[in-house]
């Protein structure tokens, strides 16, 4: 339930930054929803990370006839940082593959996604510091990247 409310939240675009918290991080991107998950994904194929899939919400949405603002998901990992938090704690598998959202409100797009640490201390994985800092730095420069002008 919880997830539900935060995801009507992020889609109507009473979710800022200054509101992220539950562990979010949340970008503004100069680019649409498409080209941003476009160039993400480029960059994360560049760098041998694997991209699962890309849910597009709004085609979603329309499906059932209505109308939603771009919304797009994309799954992706890397088994090399995932694998060790799984060995920790097999309850965080429900977490990976990661994800990023990106939305469209009111004319900006954001980009938002978990704080490794977050689903870290969700999860129960105590013992893996220097993998969870490896994966939230990776998560922050892929990010900055794709949302660089």
């Amino acid at each position: 339930m919880r997830l539900l409310i935060l995801a009507f939240a992020m889609l109507f675009g009473a979710f800022s930054i200054a509101h992220a918290g539950e562990g979010l991080v949340v970008k503004s991107s100069p680019y649409s929803v498409s080209e941003t998950l476009d160039r993400l994904e480029g960059i994360f194929k560049k760098k041998g990370i694997t991209v699962f899939a890309r849910v597009d919400h709004a085609a979603g949405a329309a499906k059932i006839g209505k109308t939603m603002e771009p919304t797009q998901l994309l799954i992706f990992g890397n088994p090399k940082l995932g694998t060790p938090l799984m060995e920790s704690q097999r309850k965080i598998g429900i977490a990976l593959p990661l994800k990023v959202l990106a939305w469209e409100a009111n004319g900006k797009v954001n980009i938002a996604y978990t704080k490794p640490s977050q689903l870290a201390r969700r999860y129960g994985v105590v013992d893996r510091d220097p993998v969870l800092a490896k994966m939230a730095g990776a998560l922050n420069n892929l990010t900055n990247a794709a949302i660089k002008k």
